[in-house]
């Protein structure tokens, strides 16, 4: 497992995978010190910056990949953090102890997010909260004049997606969606590869996730809120719910009013490379089947099991998940395969190589020996971001981007909650005839929160 990857699994929260932290450091030991920030380099970084070139940075979700996100922020020359927002009094202090140590200097904390948006001072936003809370601050940062770096998926559903995309291009903000592969040379490798046309006719892509949380956790029984957690706010536009830790932090995701299972967190990254190499955005149709048949007695309403079939026309991209194990295509927990008649390219995190179609003995290619990771991507991600914000240019991973592959992703997890074959009217932006897949294109916002207009 690359270091990005395991990076990523640990801010996730995902324990159930993952080594202990002081575990992980111990057995990473120079590489994961090399990906840290320290206080003398944040002051080197900010010695020659005058104040006119600095961008005021504020986290809203500092719990997980939040944290990640604006670390490699201040990474950057010229960034500041002055702001800090979660639900959790105890994680936001600790965030905040963090900055105050790499900076010198003490955020400004907030539960709510809406004192982010009205901070005149804060220039750009960046969201690492569960799913059902990007829509709202993107839109209201967004309003207000606010760059945003999200991340991924987009948003929880079709609707809040396609509002977001509005609101950005309305008010003309530049917004990175957290899908950093795209700034990865190895993944640039690939797409100019597939591109070529070396593999000849590509009629299928296979993306697989076979990952130990997706099995989600063994129930336990609502409980009271922690001290210190506003939960009313952490629910927010989400149905009302009892306080479970199955729903809060970490698991979240394998709850439909919060996420989209490992469909929309790992899909979201490995679709997205597909419909960029083959340069399309959505498919005829999509039909799906799954269940949770390994771990019915699990906290999940998520499949733990899925697979999902995207038709384009003149070609089919596979989804393919399966909680609790390990052990994928080609020998593989996770990855790509675009399938063509010449041959096959294998890629995830850790590499990609080309394996030849023969003739009887006579290769119909060259074959590409396992070419390295760039362990990088997500720093070059937010540096890509941060240059987009002083030039007003396009970012990598701008969000009609991530609007797609969300779409892609959520458009899978409709087709197995109707066990419809659905067919999708871009025009529209809704399911052609299929009441029932329409419902859920749009969550019902609980009060007091309303959805976007």
């Amino acid at each position: 497992m690359s270091i990005e990857t395991t990076l990523r699994y640990f801010n996730e929260d995902n324990q159930d995978t993952m080594t202990t932290r002081r575990t992980f450091i111990k057995q990473s030991g120079s590489m994961f010190a090399g990906a840290m920030l320290t206080p003398s380099m944040y002051q080197k970084l900010n010695a020659q910056v005058s104040k006119n070139d600095k961008l005021n940075v504020a986290l809203i979700g500092c719990k997980g990949m939040g944290m990640y996100n604006l670390t490699d922020h201040l990474k950057q020359p010229g960034v500041e953090c002055v702001a800090l927002c979660d639900v959790d009094n105890n994680i936001l202090n600790e965030r905040a102890s963090k900055v105050q140590e790499l900076t010198g200097k003490k955020p400004k904390l907030h539960k709510d997010y809406r004192r982010i948006i009205d901070d005149k001072s804060v220039d750009i936003v960046i969201i690492g909260t569960p799913d059902h809370w990007h829509c709202l601050p993107l839109v209201e940062a967004c309003e207000v004049g606010k760059d945003v770096y999200v991340e991924k998926p987009l948003a929880n559903s079709i609707a809040e997606c396609q509002v977001m995309l509005k609101a950005a291009r309305k008010y003309n903000r530049i917004v990175q969606v957290g899908q950093q592969q795209r700034s990865g040379q190895h993944w640039q490798d690939v797409v100019d590869f597939v591109r070529s046309g070396k593999l000849g006719t590509i009629r299928k892509i296979k993306t697989w996730g076979y990952f130990g949380y997706g099995a989600g956790s063994p129930k336990v029984p609502d409980s009271p809120v922690p001290d210190g957690v506003d939960y009313e706010l952490w629910l927010g536009p989400a149905p009302k719910h009892p306080f479970n830790k199955n729903r809060f932090h970490g698991s979240w995701r394998h709850f439909w009013d919060h996420g989209g299972g490992l469909l929309a967190d790992w899909g979201v990254h490995l679709l997205d490379i597909p419909l960029w190499a083959m340069n399309v955005t959505f498919p005829k149709s999509v039909m799906a089947s799954g269940g949770i048949y390994a771990y019915p007695n699990n906290a999940i309403e998520t499949p733990d099991t899925l697979n999902v079939l995207y038709d384009y026309g003149n070609f089919t991209i596979e989804w393919d998940h399966a909680g609790g194990i390990s052990k994928g295509a080609y020998n593989r927990s996770y990855g790509i395969a675009f399938i063509g008649n010449n041959g096959t390219l294998v890629v995830n995190r850790e590499g990609w190589e080309v394996i030849a179609e023969s003739d009887k003995d006579t290769p119909r290619m060259e074959l590409v020996p396992l070419q390295a990771a760039d362990p990088a991507s997500h720093e070059k991600h937010v540096k890509n971001f941060l240059e987009c914000v002083k030039s007003r240019k396009s970012p990598i991973c701008e969000i009609e981007h991530g609007h797609n592959v969300a779409i892609v992703a959520h458009m899978g997890n409709i087709a197995y909650k109707t066990g419809n074959k659905l067919h999708w009217n871009s025009s529209t932006g809704t399911f052609e005839n299929d009441r029932k897949a329409d419902e859920l294109l749009k969550p019902v916002y609980r009060g007091p929160w309303k959805f976007p207009s």
